[in-house]
């Protein structure tokens, strides 16, 4: 347990609304959107995410009224979904996904406080509804809400210089429920609070709601709701993808949470051994403003413990909901450092605190999924559902209470948040001792120092324009503001060219922009353990040059950029061929891509492709779709190329990068090889990382395996690809593992072969694993750096065989050729890790066509 401190501040503490309301109605809630012009306004992610623009849809509902954009209520008719008698939420008795529409229609009719807005659609299609409670508001008074938001996030220097704001805002509270889909109850504790908020009749709320906006994305995860699944139809932990945004699902509900700029923020989870209620642990969030954090989230979390600490003693939730002494769990309080930490942006009250809000994560105490939806009966599942969702609607009624006593406050700090980016003061340092109770030496040190700014190049000294261009793109849809430069200038001693972009760290969202292109820190020896990953970095893994101007005077002739400028280009003369360098998965999507039409592609021995001068059309339109560039071709082709299958043994991440780079993909594992040993037909490469054990195959099974390998390439990662490698005997080579825990960003060296000419020298790791003893047939293509090999994350032991210390200069990436013919790569990094190490893939890609045209070449020689 950790030792407490004299609390040193005074802070309101609120721990309940005044609420006199009828029951909650079988009628449903309306949500009111925020403003319009952020968010996806700011600029499509053309570069990332062209594909998911049109999954981003508006609502399909029409308004229902003719008021104008801004004015409160903005009241549609929500589409209503059929009817599913198998949506797993019924067993629990919580509210189904198809009852959600109606019910949220009726709560419209019957009340001016609520609007409703569908915000976009999931993997799977189902309307994401965002529910805004508010007392009614004018279109006048709903503009001035909006310059108010505007000024506090976009001139909070002016902004703490004008005591009106805090008179005449509303404050911003904001619930995102059900973004695990199997912990559902989070829906239906929000939909309760909003459903009383809206017809109560008691004077009190109503005044509340005139000066507070409450909304709520009622279910981030539909698909994972109705599916009883954590991830979200495409396989992916949303909760673990706001620094990386891949799914549809979060970016909506990200677009939503920088639109509504909420004061307090809170994420319902399920499920541990008593209410969890952060903040939380060190390793603390080191790009956060803390100090403006830690002195409303600690009491806001102790006064959502009391209210459920009341409803216990009261009878009205079961002791069941708290620990054995009575209490909630709050990390800060009660946990040792790493248990619960709020160090990485990926989850969304972390990446809340970003953009100003005091964020929490809200864990229900009594599981019903996984095993216990399974075997417990309904009426046990639905005694915990109503437990948990009592929880829910408790702890987010004393938030509210807690925003709302301590409204002024809250806005004051928002934006002091803010202009301390906008005034480029530097990080608060470690705060004095018993800042707030708990706070100890064991919190102090997460503070980090901000540059002057960081430069884009363009031109020559960008290493891939269209890693550029995403980059830049997605700083913008983060809130983040990049300026293009018209004219060549000049920053910390480097000159740079026209079209070059700079982010100026002087700028509000500078946390924002700092999480994204800082290194990061390797924090091994701070804490023992970690939740989940420690390091990332934009700057490192998204595969564009950034320079870092740590001192100087940004004087830039530009423009404010909404949009990247269009990166794909066809330098070469008439008449000549064409070579495209695989630097970027962009570049292998277009290569994928003209296969397609039919053209005869060709790849050089360092894994540039180069396409015919007759192909110059095609070509062009394919710089246009991809934003990629072709440049004269200088190298011989070595190996015609032809269009790639790849039967792929993969997780989810993995299996959407291959697809996004134009493979085509058909995954496979154990099972399926066992029960159709023809699965593998016509596939040119197997993809192993998961799923696939070799000597788990049935004697059918291994002997169709063992076919392909003598046309077939094979690419593996991970435990499972060097355990396929060593039992398949493949390549002549030890595989060592390192920490199964280890990750983040690491060091390494490329020998430009075939499959790392170009690459960066940052790599991204999660359980290493690396190569010794190579057979006379294995090539190393890659090593972790002789020296400093962690840049950023967490790495524990430190000195046995599987420490960071003997990783240090061996094989991270080797290729070969087995005995049967089988050309192989073997990966010790992860280079597909959720989705986010994007200037990695092209490494990925390279290994497929490499081992895709080495196995033809060798069956044909056959």
């Amino acid at each position: 347990m950790r030792k407490s401190s004299p609390f040193v501040l005074v802070t309101t503490v609120a721990t309940s609304l005044a609420l006199s309301i009828p029951p909650t109605l079988a009628s449903p809630l309306g949500e009111a959107p925020e403003e319009r012009g952020r968010g996806l306004g700011n600029g499509a992610e053309r570069n990332e995410v062209a594909s998911d623009i049109k999954a981003q849809k508006p609502a399909k509902a029409k308004p229902s009224n003719s008021a104008s954009d801004l004015a409160y209520p903005r009241q549609q008719v929500l589409p209503l979904p059929a009817v599913n008698n198998a949506d797993a939420s019924l067993k629990l008795g919580v509210i189904p996904y198809h009852e959600m529409a109606p019910r949220l229609n009726a709560l419209q009719q019957q009340s001016d406080r609520v609007s409703v807005e569908v915000i976009g659609q999931s993997v799977q299609g189902r309307d994401l509804y965002l529910v805004t409670v508010t007392a009614p508001e004018s279109n006048g008074e709903a503009n001035r809400q909006r310059k108010i938001r505007d000024r506090i996030s976009q001139d909070p220097i002016a902004a703490a210089k004008d005591p009106s704001i805090t008179k005449g805002y509303k404050a911003s509270f904001m619930v995102n429920a059900n973004i695990h889909g199997n912990e559902w109850e989070g829906t239906d504790g929000a939909l309760q609070l909003l459903e009383e908020l809206a017809l109560s009749k008691d004077p009190a709320v109503g005044e509340m709601l005139g000066r507070t906006r409450v909304y709520s994305v009622l279910t981030v995860n539909p698909d994972g709701r109705v599916n009883n699944t954590r991830a979200n139809a495409a396989g992916f932990d949303m909760n673990r993808d706001y620094i990386t945004a891949s799914q549809p699902e979060t970016r909506a509900s990200r677009d939503a949470l920088i639109k509504a700029q909420p004061l307090v923020f809170l994420d319902q989870h399920g499920y541990v051994a008593g209410t969890l209620i952060e903040p939380g642990t060190a390793p603390h969030a080191q790009n956060a403003e803390y100090d403006l954090y830690i002195k409303h989230a600690l009491p806001n979390a102790e006064g959502m413990e009391a209210a459920l600490q009341k409803s216990v003693e009261d009878g009205s939730l079961a002791p069941e909901a708290l620990t054995t002494a009575g209490n909630a769990i709050i990390p800060f309080r009660d946990d040792e450092p790493g248990d619960w930490d709020d160090w990485p942006p990926i989850f969304t009250p972390m990446y809340a605190m970003l953009h100003g809000s005091v964020g929490h994560t809200i864990e229900f105490p009594l599981r019903v999924n996984g095993r216990n939806y399974t075997e417990l009966t309904s009426e046990v599942l639905r005694g915990r559902a109503v437990i948990n969702t009592k929880v829910a609607y408790e702890t987010t009624k004393a938030a509210l209470a807690y925003t709302d006593a301590n409204r002024d406050q809250l806005i004051a700090d928002q934006i002091e948040t803010f202009r301390r980016g906008a005034a480029g003061e530097q990080h608060v340092g470690d705060l004095p001792l018993g800042f707030v109770p708990g706070y100890g030496v064991e919190d102090q040190g997460y503070t980090t120092e901000f540059p002057r700014a960081y430069v884009i190049p363009s031109g020559e000294d960008q290493r891939s324009a269209v890693a550029a261009a995403r980059l830049v793109d997605h700083l913008v849809v983060n809130d983040v503001r990049v300026t293009r430069a018209d004219k060549a200038f000049s920053l910390a001693g480097k000159s740079y060219a026209p079209g070059s972009y700079v982010v100026d760290m002087h700028q509000p969202k500078r946390g924002v922009a700092n999480v994204m292109l800082e290194a990061g820190r390797d924090i091994s020896l701070r804490v023992p353990q970690m939740y989940d990953i420690s390091g990332w970095s934009h700057r490192l893994l998204w595969g564009a040059s950034v320079d870092i101007a740590v001192t100087g005077n940004v004087k830039v002739v530009g423009r404010a950029v909404a949009v990247a400028s269009p990166t794909g280009a066809v330098n070469a003369k008439q008449g000549q061929a064409l070579a495209l360098e695989l630097v970027d998965g962009k570049d292998v999507a277009a290569a994928n891509a003209l296969l397609d039409q039919g053209i005869a592609l060709g790849l050089a021995a360092d894994g540039t492709v180069v396409v015919p001068a007759s192909a110059r059309a095609a070509a062009v339109a394919a710089a246009d779709r991809f934003g990629v560039r072709f440049t004269p071709a200088t190298s011989a082709v070595t190996k015609p190329m032809s269009r790639t299958v790849i039967a792929a043994a993969a997780a989810a991440d993995e299996l959407k990068v291959l697809r996004d780079m134009g493979f085509e993909v058909r995954p496979v594992s154990t099972a399926t090889i066992n029960n159709e040993p023809a699965a593998l037909e016509g596939a040119d490469v197997l993809f192993v990382s998961a799923g696939l054990v070799f000597n788990s195959l049935n004697p059918a099974a291994k002997v169709a395996v063992g076919k392909f390998f003598t046309s077939g390439g094979v690419v593996t990662r991970g435990a499972t690809g060097a355990d396929f490698n060593a039992q398949a005997k493949l390549l002549t080579v030890t595989t060592v593992a390192g920490s199964r825990s280890a990750n983040g960003v690491v060091k390494v060296t490329n020998t430009d072969g075939p499959v790392t000419d170009g690459a960066s020298d940052s790599s991204f790791v999660y359980g290493p694993r690396w190569f010794v003893n190579p057979g006379p047939e294995v090539t190393v293509e890659q090593s972790y750096a002789a020296t400093d090999v962690l840049t950023a994350g967490h790495w524990v032991p430190l000195t046995d065989a599987g420490s960071v210390v003997a990783a240090a200069g061996q094989a991270s990436i080797v290729r070969g050729t087995d005995e049967s013919g089988a050309s192989v790569v073997l990966f010790g990094t992860e280079p597909m890790f959720r989705d986010h190490p994007k200037g990695l893939f092209s490494q990925v890609g390279r290994a497929v066509l490499h081992t895709s045209v080495n196995a033809a070449v060798v069956s044909s020689a056959k």
